[in-house]
């Protein structure tokens, strides 16, 4: 199956934790972050996640905010460093591509962000990326 999400990293399921309808798994990344992703029960049991679990981490690049250094006191889970690869900017909205540790995240933002960020070629960003939004994939 092709799909139009540019963000697939690809990890290894480190933990489940399950609630009454949601549960919070935890995934180590082929660079060796920890990310979470917030799933049904019912996707737990469908894919059979476990701790073990060879699994890809989606996210839309609509998704993924940038912050220029590292950000304390958020709610969002996910925080994946690394260097802005390249910028290609358009109208409203520009693609931001960030090398981080095991692979390449994009983040679509506004064009005014990149300006007002500062944003350039080489420059170091933390990509932020909620749990809810994180979709699990078994390879």
């Amino acid at each position: 199956m092709s799909l139009s999400i540019r963000n697939q990293l690809s990890g290894t399921v480190t933990a489940v934790s399950p609630g009454e309808v949601m549960a919070a798994v935890k995934v180590r990344l082929a660079g060796g972050q920890e990310i979470t992703a917030a799933v049904t029960q019912e996707a737990v049991t469908e894919l059979g996640l476990a701790a073990g679990t060879p699994v890809r981490a989606l996210a839309k690049s609509t998704e993924v905010a940038l912050a220029t250094g590292p950000v304390e006191g958020l709610s969002i889970r996910n925080h994946l460093p690394g260097t802005i690869t390249e910028i290609t900017s358009g109208g409203a909205m520009s693609g931001v591509k960030i090398a981080v540790e095991g692979g390449v995240l994009t983040s679509a933002v506004t064009t005014d962000a990149v300006t007002d960020l500062g944003l350039v070629v080489g420059a170091y960003v933390v990509a932020l990326i909620k749990s809810t939004e994180v979709s699990l994939a078994t390879l």
